[in-house]
Order: structure tokens, then sequence, then C-alpha cells
């Protein structure tokens, strides 16, 4: 009998044994028997990820690789997905069934070729340096521009898919796939939602926003031409926040994190220094907290 074309879910996972059991779990809560195909990508690790991930059998499939790179594990769940719209979650954000099938709804209706869940970011519990930053940065261009495909979750349709071949091999996976289509052809779903958990320190921030200004200054330099899909309207964005007193603080926050990313980011690049993934470990420990919590209980 051939597979059903049932939306595809490729998520890639290193040492995410804590994080992904919470993806899994918020993902299938709710789900049919058969209403996607959810393949877990297991890349270089060195814990019970692949295991984690068989809990959740026969709904996930898990490949297992030992190189250790995100590219890679996104191109190997490609040559074994086959259902359109297809996803690409990261392991450590919250996306419920809920949310896959409006996103699903809204790319076959063919207006869009890529499209998003509306982000929400867990703010509880954060300082406020680091609630002070994301203050800003949810009203960057970026994040409300109605095409913010990205920071975790990112879908395509079959002709979307169409766009491009395999991964490159670069840091900003989701910025390449997003920069494949004009601010027309891409959408924030805004009536759902998925949820990440940002760094419990100011100094978390910078070492994810380093990483990530890095990969958006590579994506530049070796596919100059997708600069053209970029909106930007960052005037709009300080002149509110020049209205608001309130939100000065935050915007200094916003101003020196930004500076000392760009530094760190220029100076790897130039001083040709590998740089490992640059993920939040203390969400991850706070991941790893409340799961040995659950099983107390």
């Amino acid at each position: 009998m051939p597979v059903p074309d049932v939306p595809s879910i490729v998520i890639p996972a290193h040492d995410e044994e804590h994080t992904l059991r919470r993806c899994l779990a918020t993902m299938t809560r709710g789900m049919k028997d058969g209403e996607l195909a959810i393949v877990v990508v297991a890349n270089g690790c060195r814990d019970a990820t692949a295991a984690v991930a068989r809990e959740f059998a026969p709904a996930v499939r898990v490949v297992e690789t030992e190189v250790a790179s995100k590219i890679h594990a996104l191109n190997l769940g490609d040559q074994v997905s086959t259902g359109f719209p297809r996803f690409y979650v990261d392991a450590d954000v919250l996306l419920p069934i809920e949310s896959i099938r409006r996103v699903a709804q809204v790319l076959s209706e063919e207006r869009y070729l890529a499209a998003a869940p509306r982000l929400r970011v867990a703010l509880e519990g954060r300082p406020w340096p680091v609630r002070a930053y994301y203050e800003i940065w949810t009203r960057l261009p970026y994040f409300r521009e109605g095409g913010m495909i990205g920071s975790g979750v990112y879908a395509v349709s079959r002709e979307g898919r169409s766009r491009f071949e395999r991964f490159p091999e670069i840091v900003s996976d989701d910025g390449y796939v997003r920069l494949q289509f004009s601010p027309e052809e891409r959408t924030t779903v805004q009536d759902c939602e998925f949820t990440i958990a940002p760094p419990k320190s100011l100094a978390g921030v910078i070492r994810i926003k380093t990483r990530s200004q890095r990969g958006a200054n590579e994506l530049l330099r070796v596919f100059p031409l997708l600069g053209d899909n970029e909106r930007r309207d960052y005037p709009s964005v300080l002149g509110e926040v020049l209205k608001s007193p309130r939100m000065w603080p935050a915007f200094l926050v916003y101003c020196f994190v930004k500076l000392v990313t760009w530094g760190k980011a220029y100076w790897q690049y130039h001083s040709r220094r590998s740089v490992a993934w640059e993920r939040d470990e203390e969400s991850r420990l706070e991941a790893l907290a409340q799961s040995e919590l659950g099983r107390k209980r």
C-alpha cells in the first residue's frame, strides 16, 4: 500500500534526551493515528536521545548517524520523508498538534509556500535583563513582518521545498529557507503558536545570539542575492521605542547585546576560529530538572 501523503516533521536532535521528550510529548498529544510522519534524526548523540524518540513509536521514526551536524541531520531527514507540508522543528521547542494542523491548512490553500506559527517566548522566571532584550527583539521587523520563518519551526509546501535542493553547510538553515521566499510568499500564522524557552541569563542570550549573528553574516556572504528577500523597517521600531520612555531601559539592554554579539561574531569570522554549536544549556538543565521532578511524582 502507498504511504499516505501526510505532513512530515523532521527533528534534528543532538544530545537532546530531556528537551526532546517534552517536544514529542507536546507534538503527539491529541494526534490521530497516522496523522503525522515524524522523523527524529539523532546525530552524534552520546546520551539517550534515540531511546527517548523510540518511546513515541510508531508515531516517530528514528534515524541515527554518528555525524554530529544539524545540516547533515536535516538532509538525512529529508531523504526518508515523503509527505507535505514538511515541517523542520528544533528539539527544544514546544509545538502542539493544533498548530501543526493550522499551518498545514494554510499551506494547503496554496497562497503561501512557507509558513510558521506565531512564536511565544516563555519569559516566566527569567531575570529582567533577559525579559528586556526579548521585549525589543519581538518588536523587530523579522518578528513582526508576518513572515517570520524560523527560530525553531518552519514549514514548506511541496512547491516551496522545490526552491532548493539540499541544505547547504551553513549555520543559518532557517535563514536560508526563509530567504528563499519573498515576504509575499511566506507567512506567520497568527492564530496558532509554538513556544521557546529563552536563556536564564543575559550571558546565555549573548552566546546564542552571537552564533545567530555569525550565521546571518555567513548567509549573506555565501548567498548575497538572498538579501533581496529581506524586509527591513528598523526606523519604525526606533520611532516606537523613542515614543515610549518605558522601553528605553530595555532598548539599552538590546543595544548592549547587539554590540557585543556583532563584535564577537566579527572576531570569530576574521580569526577563522571554528565555532561549536552554541545552544542554551541553561534551559536544557531546566528541562532535566522538570523531567526528574515529573518522574518523582
